[in-house]
């Protein structure tokens, strides 16, 4: 074999080496996209990387695997429903008081699924492995309600957290009617 031809060949391992690469990183990324959706460009964003966003996603999503999320037993999902219920009605007459229910119910499923309740931005990566369409709605309800806490927020805005809160519970509770009612009505606020 003369020179060149060995040099042709290394030049095509290499090229096919670099291109099957490419393809399982794309492949990667694509998955990681479709997983997190939104939750992928708050990645971004916050690291600044792809790498790095990836990276971040992806052991986020190896460590939730661990975790042993369950649903809740039928007779424990009525009674979230029926707090839930509960809470809401509230909210007319004690809006505050709602609010912080909410917050607790929704740190009670969370902890009855199986996921850990650490600080808030655990729980709110935590969540955006299975739930990455609601987990903004979250971190949104959050906020408000940290406001809340300081004086800051008006009934609106708690009307506001608990509409977001609303389209969280409803997905951890796996109570596809709320989730509609929360769409609809965020859509109108």
């Amino acid at each position: 074999m003369t020179t060149s031809a060995v040099v042709a060949i290394v030049v095509v391992v290499i090229v096919a080496v670099i291109g099957i690469a490419l393809l399982v990183v794309n492949q990667r990324s694509k998955r990681l996209r479709e997983r997190f959706g939104p939750e992928y460009t708050r990645a971004l964003e916050e690291t600044g990387s792809r790498i790095r966003a990836e990276a971040k996603l992806q052991k986020l999503q190896n460590r939730v695997e661990h975790y042993k999320i369950t649903p809740v037993s039928s007779e424990t999902h009525a009674r979230f429903v029926a707090d839930w219920h509960k809470i809401q009605l509230r909210f007319v007459d004690d809006p505050r008081g709602a609010l912080t229910e909410a917050d607790r119910l929704i740190q009670e499923i969370m902890t009855t699924r199986g996921y850990p309740v650490a600080e808030f931005e655990q729980r709110a990566a935590d969540i955006s492995v299975d739930h990455p369409l609601v987990v903004e709605q979250y971190r949104a309800g959050h906020e408000i309600s940290l406001r809340h806490a300081q004086g800051r927020a008006s009934t609106e805005d708690m009307r506001q957290a608990m509409i977001h809160y609303r389209a969280l519970f409803a997905e951890l509770a796996d109570e596809p009617e709320l989730s509609r009612t929360a769409g609809a009505r965020t859509a109108r606020a």
